[in-house]
């Protein structure tokens, strides 16, 4: 159970047709999370106020201090304080890691800095991360609009989701599109979902952030109805990854990776 809604009611001023009437309305709600490792205070999160484990192992995991589960010697959270500790199996220098840093909505990273590309192993083209029909790909998109209930009560979320060609594994809504994608990560691993081979789906824009976080959990193809940006297509291109933007309706836009896209309309036969 969650202490709080992800939304909340509130009267507000609403001028239509030249007209200022009083009338409520759904807003977001944002939290924080300070995210304790090893007994480092390493980031102080702006995020939905729902998932704190998810996100912090997550985040985690982005940062590349955490692998899988097995990483993790113990794990707690007080949704009254929004304090997460975590401590590893291995000790980890968080030297790096900017102290008790604020991080807003929309960065995700603790570090100064991207990481250089080098610094990470590229996705390999394999049976894990088989070509994928492009009318499988619009139809998570399509289920991705279909479940973003927060969005089209408030406007005021992300959403993202870990799938594969049948469906979801893992969703969720966030203020932060960041937030979003750790949690998803989070998700995974406690509940020991390999992420190596599934396509990560968003609802906003590709940014590098996003496509390292991919890249370190082995994930082949980002997807979003949204656009990516240019540095994220150059690391996608260098860390082997499919890029796949502004999915909507019955067209898409591949910037990478074009292999791992099948460009049939319709579904492929059953083996």
């Amino acid at each position: 159970m969650h202490k709080l809604k992800l939304y909340q009611e509130r009267k507000i001023g609403m001028y239509r047709q030249g007209q200022m009437q009083l009338a409520e309305d759904l807003l977001v709600i944002e939290e924080l999370l300070t995210i304790n490792f090893n007994n480092n205070e390493i980031a102080t999160l702006v995020c939905s106020p729902e998932a704190f484990k998810e996100l912090g192992v997550g985040y985690l995991i982005s940062e590349g201090l955490l692998h899988s589960i097995s990483d993790i010697k113990e794990l707690s959270c007080d949704e009254e304080t929004g304090l997460l500790r975590v401590s590893s199996t291995f000790p980890v220098n968080c030297g790096e890691m900017k102290t008790s840093r604020h991080i807003n909505t929309c960065n995700g990273k603790g570090k100064a800095g991207l990481p250089a590309s080098g610094a990470i192993d590229p996705v390999p083209f394999s049976q894990t991360s088989k070509p994928i029909n492009v009318a499988e790909l619009l139809y998570l998109i399509s289920l991705l609009e279909e479940k973003a209930v927060t969005f089209r009560r408030t406007g005021g979320v992300h959403s993202a989701a870990l799938a594969d060609a049948n469906g979801f594994l893992a969703r969720y809504e966030d203020i932060g599109r960041h937030n979003a994608v750790d949690k998803a990560l989070g998700f995974a691993c406690l509940n020991k979902i390999d992420p190596e081979g599934k396509i990560l789906v968003l609802s906003g824009r590709i940014a590098a952030e996003i496509i390292l976080k991919a890249a370190r959990s082995r994930i082949p193809m980002v997807l979003s109805r949204s656009a990516p940006t240019y540095l994220a297509v150059e690391l996608a291109e260098k860390l082997g990854i499919t890029v796949v933007g502004f999915a909507r309706e019955d067209q898409l836009n591949v910037y990478s990776g074009m292999e791992r896209v099948l460009p049939q309309a319709g579904l492929p036969d059953p083996d």
